[in-house]
């Protein structure tokens, strides 16, 4: 593509349409260079055409640099402000003012962009980044951030940015379900050591309540945070998605591991040995956990 591209500029090297189908080629290509000098020669071809200021916003944000970061900016500025009814120009508006940090911006650009263009997959998961970063300041935002992710799925099949967001959803809230594994098998560990020490009468009534309290307690206040922060028409794209993830399933098995652990472990307290169980399963579930965010990670699609 970048030879035939390469082609057609030699024949009519004024082309914006070549010189922008250049570009994009080079970026994909990583030659951020190459492509950030022929986005500038479509500019100057074209000051007036919003795609030349689009595209030049576009390379401009994968660089690293917090000033190139700002230019990006204000070459989506430029983009809405020559093509107002572009609804991938807000789009890049709302990305790049991510990136600086202007937030409220950032949202009310998607907003334009889903307004003009409601079939917007990367509206839809852009506006959902910005709720998810704010779901502990703001109540609801994680269920919007969910919303927003399935749809954005539904609506571009081929689009792997939503579908990775929805993983890490998976994920995170697994990470949440494991301290409640750990808090109930570190205690169920006391209190087996505790009876085992010769615990009798109400003191062990006591104890074994504790420890059942603690289990039942935790898990139910977490099953019922979930079903109130998951309404039931995400429920199945969310299990759906948990399921084709091979790092959420993989962390699924030692938190399974510490709940049958922990509820055995009440029947079985007087074996030392099985209680004993406790130390390398918490570790497994450790290991695991580093592992498998690791892993996540390495599957991020590109930008």
């Amino acid at each position: 593509m970048l030879t035939t591209v390469e082609h057609a500029l030699r024949v009519a090297p004024e082309s914006v349409s070549a010189r922008l189908v250049h570009t994009h080629v080079l970026l994909a290509l990583k030659e951020h260079k190459q492509a950030e000098e022929s986005a500038r020669r479509a500019v100057e071809l074209a000051p007036r055409f919003w795609a030349s200021h689009y595209t030049l916003g576009i390379v401009l944000d994968r660089g690293g640099r917090r000033k190139r970061k700002r230019a990006a900016y204000e070459s989506a500025r430029t983009a809405v402000a020559l093509a107002p009814e572009e609804s991938d120009a807000y789009v890049l508006l709302g990305l790049t003012a991510h990136h600086t940090g202007n937030h409220r911006v950032a949202r009310q650009a998607y907003e334009t962009a889903l307004r003009l263009n409601p079939d917007s997959s990367a509206a839809h998961n852009n506006l959902s980044l910005l709720h998810l970063h704010r779901h502990w300041l703001r109540p609801g935002s994680w269920t919007r951030a969910a919303e927003g992710f399935v749809q954005a799925a539904a609506l571009d099949l081929d689009d792997r940015h939503a579908r990775y967001n929805l993983e890490k959803m998976a994920w995170e809230t697994l990470m949440g379900s494991r301290w409640v594994a750990f808090a109930g098998t570190v205690a169920v560990a006391l209190g087996s050591a505790h009876l085992r020490a010769g615990a009798a009468g109400a003191d062990a009534l006591v104890t074994y309540l504790a420890c059942a309290a603690v289990l039942v307690g935790g898990w139910g206040g977490w099953l019922l945070w979930q079903a109130r922060r998951v309404p039931p028409h995400l429920r199945r794209p969310l299990l759906l998605v948990a399921r084709g993830c091979r790092q959420v399933v993989g962390m699924a098995l030692p938190i399974a591991l510490l709940i049958v652990h922990a509820a055995l472990a009440l029947v079985l307290w007087r074996s030392a040995l099985f209680s004993a169980l406790a130390i390398p399963l918490v570790f497994f579930a450790l290991v695991t956990s580093v592992a498998g965010r690791t892993a996540l990670q390495q599957r991020a699609p590109n930008p």
